[in-house]
């Protein structure tokens, strides 16, 4: 893992930010490392659930959802790819399904419509990328990426948020703190 390679613990973007004017969770953890933090929404609205998504929402494959796909920068330069997936119940008809970014990140607005998320689970593997997501990561051919899928619960158990985020493996690690008892 190089000098360069970014450590990141989830729990800032799975809590709403408070307060007016304050910037999302992936501007400050850029901030705090002494960057510019940016994303670039390239689609949003509702589109069929893939398989994989449709499972973590516990919707049957290609049940309309509302998806948000971003390419994360640091600097100007990509360093993960995001795609958010709201169950169309929740997200249909709210800035969720629109590109303009949103004041104080997604998980605010949901908080705002009375979604707010308890328990979160992730899984992440390693695999090689696609021509596409090699492309938009500007990664070599033989540079494997993590794919980390989050679901976010609310606290009846439901799902309302499902993340799948790409990222160069020799760009990141991940980092879990538990705290047990």
């Amino acid at each position: 893992m190089s000098e360069k390679a970014w450590i990141s613990t989830s729990v800032p973007y799975l809590t709403p930010q408070n307060g007016e004017g304050q910037s999302d969770a992936w501007a400050a953890e850029a901030t705090a490392r002494g960057g510019t933090g940016s994303q670039r929404i390239v689609h949003a609205g509702e589109v069929p659930a893939p398989s994989a998504v449709a499972s973590l929402l516990g919707l049957a494959d290609g049940v309309p959802v509302v998806v948000r796909r971003r390419v994360i920068e640091f600097d100007g330069e990509p360093c993960e790819l995001t795609d958010t997936y709201y169950p169309a119940s929740i997200a249909r008809g709210t800035r969720l399904a629109e590109t303009l970014k949103i004041r104080g990140g997604a998980v605010a607005l949901l908080a705002e419509l009375g979604h707010v998320g308890v328990r979160v689970r992730e899984d992440v593997s390693a695999r090689m990328p696609n021509a596409d997501e090699r492309e938009a990561l500007r990664m070599e051919r033989d540079e494997p990426v993590l794919r980390l899928a989050r679901v976010t619960l609310d606290d009846r158990d439901r799902p309302i948020q499902v993340d799948m985020m790409t990222m160069p493996a020799h760009r990141q690690r991940l980092r879990y703190e538990i705290t047990i008892g």
